[in-house]
């Protein structure tokens, strides 16, 4: 099965690009969606970043508020790679769990930070999403309700768009409508199936 690394930056539109690949059924396993899973209420994840963070990180009903934490740890780099060696892990056997159970053609794995945590192992090809700055603050501010200074702080603490395209096997350009990004999936689609049957 050819495993695809799919990555991008805040606004760039990873998550519509993975529903087009959806609805064409490709698997898609999301590290965000890992993420969620591995810090519910009773899972050792969520105890560590308790014991890490204080009680405080806890919504009333005593699941993570990952809008508390983020904040914490966003102005701390000291707190992130904490927190990075935390979940990283764990999110990776949450996805790998997954992966095993596929049977496919190929896979895209979604990694927000792929290039971040330079995890290329096990990937076959790496897929950048990419938008211009100007549209990946518009996107994330209207998505998120964050104000745009927030936004370009994020953004310059994620890998550069430079650096980004550079490690990009595939590269989407979510820079028009939804009809040019789906044409775009589908040719990737097609072209992942060929390289797939030529592998297999």
């Amino acid at each position: 099965m050819l495993i695809i690394g799919l990555t991008g930056g805040i606004g760039s539109g990873k998550t519509t690009v993975c529903n087009c690949f959806s609805s064409l059924n490709a698997p898609v396993i999301d590290a965000d969606v890992a993420a969620r899973e591995i810090v519910q209420p009773g899972k050792p994840a969520l105890t560590q970043i308790t014991t890490l963070f204080g009680q405080e990180i806890l919504a009333t009903d005593g699941t993570l508020d990952r809008g508390k934490l983020r904040d914490q740890i966003f102005s701390d780099k000291s707190s992130r790679k904490k927190l990075e060696a935390i979940l990283h892990p764990l999110i990776r056997q949450q996805m790998d769990k997954k992966l095993s159970t596929l049977n496919a053609p190929y896979a895209i794995l979604a990694i927000p930070l792929l290039l971040e945590g330079k995890r290329r192992e096990n990937l076959d090809r790496i897929l950048v999403i990419d938008a211009a700055e100007s549209q990946q603050i518009m996107r994330a501010a209207q998505r998120d309700h964050k104000n745009k200074s927030q936004i370009r702080a994020i953004i310059a603490a994620q890998c550069s768009r430079k650096d980004r395209l550079a490690a990009a096997d595939d590269v989407i350009y979510n820079t028009g409508g939804l009809e040019q990004l789906s044409h775009q999936v589908a040719e990737l689609h097609n072209f992942y199936l060929k390289l797939a049957a030529k592998n297999s």
